[in-house]
């Protein structure tokens, strides 16, 4: 297989282009004409430029091919066309843009062709850093559950896991910088790794995307996107610093990007600390505090024949883990039991680009060093994961209204034990998958669809002799699954849009639950794999409707999702070293339900914003047992207003968010019912210029009335520990 990806690495060397092209024109109000500030984008290539205030735009070294370019701006309705370059065109392409309340659509990168949301066969969500921003929250996955059908299981304030419709840990694949994480990800109380700040968005593929991702997608993807370079000839430098009152702590991060024609570059630093968290009753939750330290840089040539991207993220995360509420302090100083976390992601993005067809190589090096300490200075648990990922995809040349993409994507990936204590033993996996995918489009109706073949080799290591507690046999086993998706959008009016999607997805089993013999610190208790598992196979149907115009907006989404051969942990009646043992087993599962939404922004209104929002998931087994943890059903009503121009601010805006979660009384045997409860919360923002410098200003209030509760995804819940009370963050950006 190495001699195929040498042999595509070496086109990037010897590909020819014939020409360079330039896209120019004029962008415009379409109601008066009047020149607009507008960006044009054409997302493929990641090049684009902004127009001067006179309206005037130009983007040059073009390659030869056929490009959407996408021409967006804040209240106006977004404006895309396909353009092909050939032969050193330069052309002239005027563009006038309506004025409209509604947000405008943004770019999507997770989707092979379409790069719209409206557009799009496969429904997809995602949140800007700009709406990150606005909400403060002191992880990653807890920011994303403003996005309907979308949760988090949390430890404490530091740890979140993102849940898509009920599904989590390895059933939802994480994609950052292109390429696909990996960090021990099989536990519960295992982080992300990855720092909010330095994301460009957030995107979510809810359901079963393993046609474009393969095992681990079987639940959704969440698919991150780094923030962008700077504009061609420019220099960008920004201060951001926030605080938190809850936790007393801080978040600072400085970031440099540097951009001339073909050469950018950019850096950030970021640090953040935070203390023990309070509840509504005002006691501090003993060993919640944690500290974070990030690096991001990235550098990025393109010209008219090819484009290189290589980023690198180091990410130092110092996690206390919670366990009773004792000492009632607001010392940042760690205490045991603690993880120390580093995370290395390289990654190494190509595209080359010929006459009517692109080569896209994502290279990918992974490192996790993953510590747990019992006291802080022997650690109990150490796990090295190194890996090496490829995702190398071809678009076809167009063929009349049909696209294609065929590719590959495999990983091999090694597991080192360097602690005192063994949970899973030494292993090495391999995954090779194969794919073509296809897109037809017709006036009112595209079709996509495709088919993939996945295999996975997993062989571990024999730990102790058969006689000893603490035996692991060897494994050697292989894993392969046939998959496949067709969906269907159809713009059934102007404003009415319809989507229907049917999909299979699938699973292999995780080494945790293959092979596990040992304690597993971070949850208490003894854990024991199955080496006889088999894949988790699924198939879901998804469908939704949407209705939109200039003042009112509604959706409804609704699926099945049915599970073959769903892996599950449940405990016994055993325990050893006074841990309760829990078995890794294996039985049939289906999970429905959707969410449903409208979003009113009156006329002559435009600036004041209605939005209301409602979403369920039931998951069950078989013999009707309900699977655990499920989100409980949740309404969010929120009012905000936006003015987007004023004589002396820019971006002023402010909201109101209730959230109602309902009881959650459909739990597991294993767990218990969970109450509902109300969270009020409320922020603001402004943005406004001194001489050079920007700046933007915001403060977020959380659980305003300081409601005691505890989130039945709380992994804290069994200890009756309750979540965050009342939390007051203020930040302050500066740039020039």
């Amino acid at each position: 297989m190495k001699k195929y990806i040498f042999l595509l690495l070496a086109i990037c060397y010897i590909a020819k282009v014939n020409s360079q092209n330039t896209l120019k024109g004029v962008i415009s109000n379409l109601k008066d004409s009047t020149p607009l500030p507008a960006s044009i984008y054409i997302p493929l290539l990641e090049k684009g430029a902004i127009a001067d205030f006179e309206g005037n735009y130009i983007i040059q070294d073009i390659p030869n091919g056929r490009y959407i370019i996408v021409c967006s701006l804040i209240g106006y309705d977004t404006f895309t066309k396909t353009i092909l370059f050939s032969e050193g065109a330069i052309i002239s392409e005027n563009i006038t843009l309506e004025q409209v309340a509604i947000e405008m659509d943004e770019v999507i990168i997770s989707t092979p062709f379409h790069k719209l949301q409206r557009d799009n066969v496969m429904k997809v969500e995602r949140i800007s850093s700009k709406e990150l921003s606005k909400i403060t929250s002191m992880n990653l996955s807890e920011g994303i559950t403003e996005i309907p059908g979308v949760n988090s299981i949390s430890t404490g304030s530091s740890i979140g896991k993102p849940v898509i419709r009920g599904l989590s840990a390895n059933r939802v694949l994480t994609y950052v910088q292109g390429v696909r994480l990996e960090n021990q990800q099989f536990g519960g109380e295992h982080g992300l790794g990855i720092n909010t700040e330095g994301v460009e968005s957030v995107e979510v593929i809810k359901g079963p995307a393993s046609l474009l991702y393969g095992s681990d997608a079987l639940g959704g993807v969440l698919y991150i996107n780094p923030e962008k370079f700077a504009p061609a000839d420019s220099l960008e430098v920004s201060l951001k610093n926030s605080y938190f009152s809850n936790t007393k702590g801080t978040n600072s991060t400085f970031s440099v990007k540097k951009s001339n024609t073909k050469l950018k570059f950019l850096f950030r630093g970021t640090y953040t600390t935070h203390s023990d968290y309070k509840t509504g009753e005002k006691e501090r939750v003993t060993n919640s505090r944690f500290n974070e330290t990030d690096f991001k840089t990235g550098f990025q040539f393109q010209n008219n024949q090819f484009k290189s991207t290589l980023r690198y993220n180091y990410n130092n995360a110092v996690i206390g883990i919670p366990e009773e509420i004792g000492e009632q302090t607001t010392s940042k100083k760690l205490m045991a039991p603690v993880q120390k976390i580093d995370n290395h992601i390289l990654s190494f993005n190509n595209k080359v680009f010929f006459n009517k067809s692109v080569l896209q190589i994502k290279l990918g090096y992974l490192f996790n060093d993953r510590k747990e300490f019992e006291e802080l200075n022997i650690a109990a648990l150490r796990l090295k994961l190194n890996t090496f990922n490829y995702d190398i995809t071809y678009n076809l040349p167009r063929f009349g209204k049909f696209e294609s993409i065929v590719g590959i994507q495999g990983i091999n990936q090694t597991n080192k034990n360097f602690g005192e204590e063994l949970l899973i033993p030494d292993a090495t996996k391999n995954d090779f998958g194969i794919l073509f995918t296809g897109h037809y489009h017709l006036e009112n109706i595209d079709i996509q669809g495709g088919i993939r073949f996945d295999t996975r080799k997993i062989t571990t290591e024999t730990v102790s002799i058969p006689s000893e507690i603490d035996y692991i046999a060897a494994i050697d086993r292989n894993f392969s699954s046939i998959n496949a998706a067709l969906g269907i959008k159809n713009n059934t009016t102007e404003k009415i849009t319809s989507r229907v999607n049917l999909a299979t997805g699938f699973r292999a089993p995780n080494l945790a639950e293959l092979a596990s013999n040992g304690i597993h610190e971070g949850t208490n208790r003894y854990e024991i794999g199955n080496s006889n598992l088999k894949n988790e196979q699924n198939f879901q149907a998804d469908v939704s409707l949407e209705y939109e115009d200039n003042h009112f907006e509604f959706f409804v989404n609704g699926f099945y999702n049915n599970i073959n051969n769903y892996i599950f942990i449940s405990p016994t009646d055993s325990q050893i070293e006074d841990n309760v043992v829990y078995n890794y087993i294996q039985e049939d599962a289906y999970l429905y339900g959707g969410e449903a939404g409208i979003h009113l922004h009156p006329h002559p209104l435009d600036w004041l914003h209605l939005e209301s929002s409602f979403e369920t998931v039931t998951g069950k087994k078989k013999n009707n047992d309900y699977l655990p943890l499920i989100p409980a059903n949740t309404i969010k009503n929120t009012l905000r207003v936006e003015f987007s121009e004023n004589k002396k601010f820019e971006n002023v805006y402010a909201f109101i968010r209730y959230e109602n979660v309902l009881k959650q009384k459909n739990n597991n045997e294993f767990e218990t019912e969970s109450k509902g409860y109300n969270l009020l919360n409320l922020g603001a923002g402004i943005s406004f210029k001194i001489g050079k410098a920007d700046f933007d200003t915001s403060f977020y209030i959380s659980n305003l009335t300081n409601e005691n509760y505890i989130s039945h995804l709380s992994r804290l819940k069994s200890e009756g520990i309750s979540n965050m009370g009342r939390n007051i963050s203020f930040t302050l950006k500066t740039s020039i």
